[in-house]
């Protein structure tokens, strides 16, 4: 299966930039190996043709592929006065009408409080259901108190957000094929390796009749 970030926060160094990345890294520290095709952020893409909707320009052509490829899909976005970022909202429109059909999708949103928490429910996620998300397995809100700046990494995750971002990374991980088998043991150290009889020739002059 293949996963995809999307950030839609219009800044560099965000709140719900964290947020996506600490939940990608828990995903990936609990199932050791995956299929992440990275992630798309809306704010590095090209803001002409992004605002122009410019269907046939290659950065936008790749990123709307990038999402026809994936299983999985991570969004984040900040809630600005009860509604999701702008910049998400402009990338959404570039995806075709069904084009989170029969993907899974992880909402992780930001705010300045919980004030904001329903403007996921009411703003972000029926846009994502009219473009085909039936199975939205799993939504991470946090306020600007539960991801408090930090002096080397940004921000940091309260106690509660780190446990919840756990929960819903092992809810993922169980939807994902398990890492590949071991390989065997080459043939000159496996113990059931096929063997080969020796041969030992009978002396001069003896025969063995059927």
């Amino acid at each position: 299966m293949k996963i995809l970030g999307i950030s839609g926060s219009p800044t560099a160094v965000s709140r719900s930039s964290w947020l996506l990345q600490h939940f990608l890294d828990t995903l990936a520290d609990q199932h050791g190996a995956l299929d992440l095709l990275d992630t798309i952020r809306a704010r590095e893409l090209p803001a002409q043709a992004l605002l122009q909707a410019d269907f046939a320009h290659p950065t936008l052509v790749d990123a709307v592929g990038r999402v026809a490829d994936a299983d999985i899909v991570v969004i984040a976005t900040p809630i600005y006065k009860a509604a999701y970022s702008g910049l998400l909202k402009v990338f959404l429109d570039l995806l075709p009408q069904d084009g989170l059909r029969g993907k899974a999708v992880v909402v992780l949103a930001t705010g300045g409080s919980t004030a904001h928490l329903l403007a996921v429910d009411y703003a972000l996620k029926p846009v994502l259901s009219a473009l085909g998300a039936r199975e939205i397995l799993d939504t991470v809100y946090a306020t600007d108190a539960q991801l408090p700046r930090h002096d080397t990494l940004g921000y940091s995750g309260s106690a509660d957000i780190t446990e919840r971002l756990g929960r819903v990374a092992s809810h993922v991980q169980r939807r994902l094929p398990p890492p590949a088998l071991q390989q065997p043991l080459p043939a000159a150290i496996n113990p059931f390796s096929k063997r080969v009889a020796p041969q030992h020739p009978l002396p001069r002059g003896v025969r063995i009749s059927a």
